[in-house]
């Protein structure tokens, strides 16, 4: 049985100093550093790295960010991952917990992660179960 978690969380992002080799594509790199409130109460950190031509409406970007915090009454830590594209208006984010990567009270940890911005607030559900020993 899934369990969904809703909240809101702010995000910062910022690029790191990079350094880019000769003949190889162009590649954006962000920190991304989020505050979660709601049923998750927490901090995520991860690195993003994206590729293509937002400006003109087509990209895509992969990440990885680990969550601390506090889920529904259990402390622990686990990791998400991100992928996502866009072209010609049409989008596609697909956010999931790691297999594994849950720690602590939030060992065995399962499920996905939507969000959503509405009037400039990020709000996020994460549908999740515990595959408990």
């Amino acid at each position: 049985m899934f369990i969904t978690a809703k909240g809101t969380f702010e995000i910062t992002m910022q690029a790191p100093p990079a350094g880019e080799g000769a003949g190889r594509v162009s590649l954006g790199r962000m920190l991304i550093d989020k505050y979660y409130s709601g049923d998750l109460i927490g901090i995520g950190q991860g690195e993003m790295l994206s590729a293509g031509n937002p400006a003109a409406g087509s990209a895509g970007y992969v990440a990885i960010e680990h969550v601390t915090g506090t889920l529904d009454g259990m402390s622990g830590s686990f990791a998400l991952q991100h992928a996502g594209t866009m072209h010609a208006g049409a989008s596609h984010l697909s956010i999931s917990i790691v297999p594994g990567s849950g720690t602590e009270g939030l060992a065995g940890i399962q499920g996905k992660f939507k969000l959503d911005m509405i009037d400039n607030t990020h709000y996020y559900e994460l549908e999740y179960t515990m595959d408990l020993p």
